[in-house]
């Protein structure tokens, strides 16, 4: 019998393996196609830079890819931690950089899409293969792992933070953000999320932990430091022009519309605006505990303000793609606004892998206008519409879970206690043969 048994089991697992091998064989063609190869330009950068600081006594933010204008413009505390560089081969440094991008993507995934599997009931290899053949066509992700760079890793260090330790209300909750601030002063968005969403004392652990790393990075290299702080931060011509259709923040929306001339102005009431409406928004999120909708919220609003925001960068809009998912495939909600969710998940995933601002390099007007911005105009379609949980007492049913994967079902003191309700029903069959006269089971 177990050998009849058994070939009938394994079938269904071998539709999926095969499945999976499916979708990883079109997501292979599509990046042979689309993906641009970027020859680990970054990592270059890194690489060279490291050389030349380190084995050659330069100056770190004199170097410059030869032929190019571009050099290192992390702070010191993210050079510090690049040094080991120096004494690697290039090939390996390259091995180095995928397998930490690849290992840092699948506890993004674990962390934002395994509750989503949790509450649907799927099977988690399965699932979770999906959904990496998936993000390894979004462009931002497949653009980082082949310029060779650390958005996804700070991502990680992030995603992690907020998730595991701020909701949890660990004391180290903070510590990730802070060290991401000290890598590349973006993600110091999220240390105003928390301010803003008065987590006072995450806020203070992330602050102290970005701080003490920049110290830490200043004794190490003072002379790197005093460059860094008083110049080269502030030399915006080493990372581009802020017009080039990669630039999908704010910025590059006001310097294609009103190309030659940036209207700094306009940029930076944008920008104010932009931050207000977040503000709102995350507020809200975190007073229904929906700390994933937080996350998400933050992500599209760093890479809108920014001064620049390369699309590579755009690996902060993934939670919002997963909140987009989650809200698609939520059994709770009637079907009507499950499509729409789903119609919203579909083409802003779509729209993510598609190279859409490429098609229009240096065509900003009529149609060009849309596609050579079309990343930052779905950015402010997801920071107006993204969902939020509604409070429990601000809905008409049951509140939603606020984080995706938390059963919304009936609570312990809902379901009918089974044991009793067994043992009344055998004590009245028991009493009936004995020819006992019982009670009626009231309530059973």
């Amino acid at each position: 019998m177990l050998t009849a048994v058994r070939p009938i089991l394994r079938r269904p697992a071998v539709k999926k393996v095969l499945i999976v091998a499916g979708l990883w064989a079109v997501v292979w063609a599509f990046l042979m196609v689309a993906a641009a190869r970027n020859g680990y330009f970054d990592l270059k950068v890194y690489y060279g830079a490291m050389d030349y600081w380190v084995n050659r006594g330069g100056d770190i933010y004199d170097y410059l890819v030869p032929g190019t204008p571009y050099g290192f413009t992390y702070p010191p505390f993210a050079a510090a931690l690049m040094t080991p560089m120096a004494l690697i081969g290039w090939h390996t440094a390259i091995a180095i950089s995928v397998t930490m991008n690849v290992l840092a993507l699948l506890a993004i995934l674990t962390w934002l899409v395994g509750p989503v599997i949790k509450r649907q009931g799927w099977q988690f290899w399965f699932s979770m293969a999906i959904a990496f053949g998936l993000v390894a066509a979004f462009e931002p992700v497949r653009e980082t792992v082949n310029f060779g760079q650390v958005n996804i890793v700070l991502l990680f260090l992030v995603v992690g933070d907020v998730l595991l330790l701020v909701r949890g209300g660990s004391r180290l909750g903070g510590i990730g953000i802070g060290l991401a601030t000290a890598i590349k002063l973006t993600p110091g968005v999220f240390i105003i999320y928390l301010l803003v969403t008065r987590r006072w004392r995450a806020a203070a652990v992330s602050a102290a932990t970005a701080a003490t790393a920049t110290w830490a990075a200043a004794t190490f290299a003072p002379d790197a430091s005093r460059v860094f702080w008083t110049d080269a931060m502030w030399n915006t011509d080493r990372v581009g022009s802020s017009s080039f259709v990669s630039n999908q923040a704010l910025s590059g929306l006001v310097a294609r519309l009103f190309n030659p001339d940036p209207m700094k102005p306009l940029w930076m009431l944008l920008v104010l605006v932009t931050l207000v409406i977040w503000a709102w928004r995350v507020r809200r999120a975190i007073k229904a505990r929906d700390e994933v909708a937080g996350l998400a919220l933050t992500g599209l609003v760093g890479c809108m303000v920014s001064p620049i925001s390369w699309i590579h960068h755009l690996v902060w809009v993934l939670p919002a793609i997963v909140v987009l998912f989650d809200y698609a495939t939520d059994k709770s909600l009637d079907a009507r606004r499950r499509r729409n969710f789903a119609l919203f998940f579909g083409f802003s995933f779509l729209l993510l892998c598609s190279r859409t601002p490429w098609a229009f390099h240096e065509k900003f007007d009529g149609l060009g206008l849309i596609g050579s911005n079309a990343y930052i105009l779905l950015m402010i379609g997801l920071l107006i519409g993204l969902p939020i949980r509604e409070p429990a007492d601000a809905s008409t049913g049951p509140a939603r879970s606020a984080d995706p994967g938390q059963s919304t079902g009936p609570g312990v003191e809902d379901v009918p206690d089974l044991v009793e309700i067994d043992r009344k029903v055998s004590a009245a069959f028991d009493a009936k043969d004995a020819g006992v006269e019982r009670r009626p089971l009231v309530g059973a």
